[in-house]
């Protein structure tokens, strides 16, 4: 098994976070009596709704700009963003929905080999930072993708980036570092 032999890793997206604004000023209350799978949390001047299909988690301020959280695609938020601002226009507000973003997305791999921490940690020294004493992970950043990685001994890779491409090709450059460090 070499680093440049073409390996099937399976990369799990667990949450994609989109934001969007609707270019008008919403009513929370109104949202918290009349709308349905509804949190109005009046101390932070937020309200945060939920959706079943696609199961997504909305957070809604009145100023109009809402933040979607917990689809597992790209296609998936933008769907469960629009849906939201459907309701929200059913509830009598004046929605337009513009400026559709996503802006986070969390995802899993999982390697085929367990990997040497100290010794990846010393090989990758300006990107790689490890703390075991704080937390059991390498923490390995790439600049250019905007992506961070944090990377276990067992072989788990958790990948923070802006979009679902960047966490692809974060995944396919650090695979030959790690392969370097299997135990």
């Amino acid at each position: 098994m070499d680093a440049d032999s073409d390996v099937a890793l399976d990369i799990l997206i667990t949450n994609v976070v989109c934001v969007f604004r609707t270019r008008c000023h919403l009513n929370l209350r109104k949202i918290a009596l009349e709308g349905a799978n509804v949190i109005y949390k009046r101390d932070v001047g937020k309200v945060l709704m939920k959706l079943r299909k696609p199961r997504i988690t909305a957070t809604i301020w009145s100023s109009g700009k809402v933040i979607c959280t917990g689809a597992t695609s790209e296609e998936e938020a933008k769907l469960g963003a629009r849906r939201l601002a459907r309701s929200l226009q059913k509830l009598g507000f004046q929605v337009i929905f513009t400026d559709f973003k996503v802006v986070n997305v969390l995802a899993v791999c999982n390697m085929p080999f367990e990997i040497r921490l100290p010794e990846f940690t010393k090989n990758n020294r300006p990107h790689a930072s490890y703390e075991p004493e704080l937390h059991p992970a390498v923490c390995y950043r790439i600049k250019t993708l905007r992506a961070t990685l944090q990377i276990f001994s067992t072989g788990s890779i958790t990948v923070t980036g802006p979009n679902v491409k960047a966490v692809a090709s974060a995944v396919e450059q650090i695979y030959p570092f790690v392969f370097e460090s299997r135990k």
